[in-house]
C-alpha cells in the first residue's frame, strides 16, 4: 500500500525530532486535519496520511463501513490492511529522516481515530501521545493488544467526543475511557457540546494536549 501524504517538515530535523502522524476520517482526506498545522508545535515533522479507498463524493476511506449493520460497522480485513499500510508508511518516512530516537504521535478522527486506537494499543513501543477525536476502541481490532502495564506506561491518551454526535454515539466513544482506565493508561477523556466534529474549546485543549 503506497500512501500519499502531505508533509510539513520543520527547519532542523534530527534523530530526535517528533513526528505526528495524522489519520483522517472516512470521506475526508489528507488537507482535513492536516488544517492543524499552523498551530503545532514548529519543531514537529508532521505527515497527513490519505484513505486508499474511494468513496462517493469524491472522498477517501481506510475501509468500508455498512452504517445499515453495526455488525459490519468496521470492514476487518480491509482496516487490517489499512494499520499494516499506515505502519509501513510510518517506518517508512521514519527511515528517509534519520527519526531513530525521537517521539511519535498518533491523531485520527473517527475512522483514523478507530485505527489510532488499535496501532497504539498494540505497538505501544512506537509511540506516545495519541489523540482519538469523535471515535472510539473497535473490540474486532483490539484482539491482539499488548496488556502488559510496564509497555503501555509511556502512551497518553487525549481522548474528545460530541455530546450530540449523530455518527458515532457518545456511548461508543465512552468505551474509551473503560478500556483505557482496566489497562491502567494515562488518558484524559472530554466531551464538548458539538456533533461529529472538533469545536474550538476541543481544538485548543487538543493543542494544549501536544504542546504539554
Amino acid at each position: 500500500m503506497d500512501l500519499k501524504y502531505l508533509l510539513r517538515e520543520p527547519e532542523n530535523i534530527t534523530s530526535s525530532t517528533p513526528l505526528l502522524v495524522l489519520i483522517h476520517g472516512y470521506g475526508s482526506n489528507e488537507e482535513d486535519l492536516f488544517s492543524f498545522v499552523p498551530t503545532l508545535p514548529k519543531d514537529w515533522l508532521v505527515v497527513s496520511f490519505r484513505a486508499p479507498k474511494d468513496t462517493p463524493y469524491g472522498g477517501y476511506a481506510w475501509y468500508d463501513i455498512d452504517l445499515t449493520n453495526p455488525e459490519k460497522y468496521v470492514d476487518v480485513e480491509q482496516a487490517e490492511a489499512a494499520i499494516s499500510g499506515i505502519m509501513e508508511a510510518i517506518m517508512k518516512i521514519s527511515n528517509q529522516y534519520g527519526l531513530v530516537d525521537n517521539p511519535t504521535h498518533l491523531c485520527g478522527f473517527s475512522q483514523g481515530g478507530i485505527l489510532s486506537y488499535a496501532m497504539a494499543l498494540r505497538f505501544p513501543q512506537l509511540f506516545n501521545k495519541i489523540a482519538c477525536l469523535s471515535s472510539y476502541p473497535e473490540e474486532k481490532l483490539l484482539t491482539n493488544i499488548v496488556k502488559d502495564k510496564k509497555k503501555l506506561e509511556q502512551l497518553r491518551f487525549f481522548v474528545s467526543h460530541g455530546t450530540d454526535d449523530a455518527v458515532i454515539p457518545i456511548d461508543w466513544g465512552r468505551k474509551a475511557a473503560e478500556l483505557l482506565y482496566d489497562l491502567s493508561c494515562y488518558f484524559s477523556f472530554r466531551e464538548y457540546m458539538s456533533g461529529h466534529g472538533v469545536n474550538q474549546k476541543n481544538y485548543m485543549d487538543l493543542m494544549t494536549f501536544f504542546e504539554s
